[in-house]
């Protein structure tokens, strides 16, 4: 408990986020989650059957007590459908907490900056608790920091590509400049994707494909937690200064001279 995150009051002692998407069985999420070590789990309100109430979703398979559950706005396309979305999700888990997503385009899922930062506004001034997706744009992180976010979540690149960290240089920016905990999202790959994003200052990471279509998700659930760990570990204690030469491990100093 030496080394908690804490977003808006509530303290968090695992910084990996889980998605619940992509899964190929509930069972299957729930594995993934126990072997993650996670305490906040996202869940996309708009993809729950919410017109049966007898259809059992996956707010149902999620242990409550256990869990964190986050609603987020996944699928929404405009500020007034992420507005819906995230008033739908209060009422449906009773939390005030939103990740916000809005993202116009279907091909390569970039959020709206401009969007974003309208829905944001709205959410936060109806008493939100607001985490929103965002490109990895500083003066962006800065504008939805200043308009009461809980945290910014810049992705690492393009959502469900595995690409790893291609923002790297963006989202360093975004960590010197933020006052809210930054969470790496969209684009980890593996666990070492995950470490660079903790090494580099990040508060925590959110992961949802990599895990969930692994070939052993919760195989792969506890190398991402241990990655996160280790990343955390390396930045706390300081790594050394890239240099364009090579340094000897041992000193040269008292070394006796050897004879022809």
């Amino acid at each position: 408990m030496d080394d908690v995150l804490t977003i808006a009051g509530r303290q968090f002692r695992s910084r990996l986020f889980l998605g619940t998407g992509k899964y190929a069985s509930p069972e299957q999420t729930v594995a993934a989650l126990d072997a993650s070590g996670a305490e906040l789990v996202t869940v996309a309100i708009r993809r729950l059957n919410l017109d049966d109430p007898s259809a059992r979703t996956e707010l149902d398979y999620i242990d409550w007590q256990r869990y964190t559950v986050l609603p987020n706005t996944a699928g929404c396309k405009t500020v007034d459908e992420a507005l819906l979305t995230a008033r739908l999700g209060r009422s449906v888990t009773g939390s005030h907490w939103v990740k916000l997503e809005v993202i116009p385009d279907p091909k390569y899922l970039l959020p709206d900056p401009i969007g974003t930062l309208r829905a944001a506004e709205t959410l936060i001034a109806e008493g939100f608790v607001v985490l929103p997706y965002l490109h990895a744009d500083p003066v962006l992180a800065k504008h939805l920091e200043e308009a009461g976010c809980a945290t910014v979540m810049p992705l690492g690149s393009a959502i469900g590509s595995g690409q790893g960290i291609l923002t790297l240089d963006e989202i360093k920016i975004i960590i010197e400049n933020a006052r809210v905990p930054v969470v790496v999202d969209a684009g980890i790959g593996a666990p070492s994707d995950a470490a660079l994003a903790m090494e580099i200052g990040a508060d925590a990471v959110l992961v949802n494909t990599a895990v969930a279509k692994a070939a052993d998700p919760p195989l792969m659930a506890a190398a991402m937690r241990r990655g996160v760990e280790a990343g955390r570990a390396a930045y706390r204690a300081g790594r050394i200064a890239a240099k364009p030469y090579a340094s000897a491990s041992s000193p040269l100093e008292g070394v006796a001279a050897t004879r022809r």
